[in-house]
């Protein structure tokens, strides 16, 4: 039996930076415990996605005012499709999980989430997502901002070159047009910008591990959660 044995489901906090493999480590762990998995990543992309859609993003800037005017009107979903076996993001009733990984997206989606205004109608539907607990979700401040209380926080950093080459294995994977150079400026330049914002910057929780996975296969990253899983509900600090 995987699922924790306390007496309320617990939250598990994966932060870090781009594509160091945040979104794959924490649903491993969610299939694991059989917890639900919440891509808080995804969310901020589906609103650059949405503004994109609407013209509010263009070569002169984003338009935050009709952004904010429309922030109402964006619904997001993860529904699970039995065909893959993997969860996929929805907006607006409409399945946007190729959409999101544009690399156009990628490229605005760092000022998309530095809005304080997207940042707190988004936090605000992940902790109503995670509210009874049981899940695990990852971004840049979940575990300092969005659930500071999560009982394990974990923050995942990797070489930027590896980083970038997992990006861009990942592109074209998927068939999408990519160029390793142009996937390591941006990767560094949201960086630079996710740091440096100042509505809820990222930034290790005082009380997260770090977890750096530069020279980790999957299978060892599991290890040495389930390492970690056994210390904590022993209620051994590591």
């Amino acid at each position: 039996m995987n699922n924790l044995s306390v007496s309320r489901p617990w939250i598990i906090a994966v932060d870090g930076h781009s594509s160091c493999g945040k979104s794959t480590f924490a649903k491993a762990i969610a299939r694991y415990l059989k917890y639900s998995y919440i891509d808080s990543g995804s969310m901020y992309r589906s609103v650059t996605w949405f503004a994109i859609q609407n013209g509010w993003i263009s070569d002169h800037g984003i338009d935050k005012e009709s952004l904010l005017k429309n922030l109402g009107k964006i619904s997001i979903q993860f529904r699970f499709n039995p065909e893959t076996g993997l969860n996929e993001t929805w907006l607006n009733e409409t399945m946007v999980e190729r959409d999101i990984r544009d690399t156009l997206v990628s490229s605005m989606v760092s000022e998309i989430s530095a809005i304080p205004e997207v940042r707190h109608r988004m936090v605000a539907i992940q902790r109503e997502m995670g509210r009874k607990g049981g899940i695990v979700m990852d971004g840049r401040d979940i575990g300092t901002v969005v659930f500071p209380q999560a009982e394990i926080k974990i923050f995942m950093t990797a070489d930027l070159l590896v980083r970038a080459q997992r990006r861009y294995d990942e592109l074209i994977s998927k068939k999408m047009p990519a160029s390793f150079e142009d996937i390591r400026k941006n990767l560094e330049h949201r960086d630079y910008l996710d740091s440096t914002r100042t509505e809820s910057p990222l930034k290790k929780a005082e009380d997260a591990i770090v977890l750096d996975n530069s020279k980790m296969t999957p299978d060892q990253q599991m290890e040495w959660f389930k390492e970690l899983l056994e210390k904590r509900k022993k209620g051994i600090n590591s």
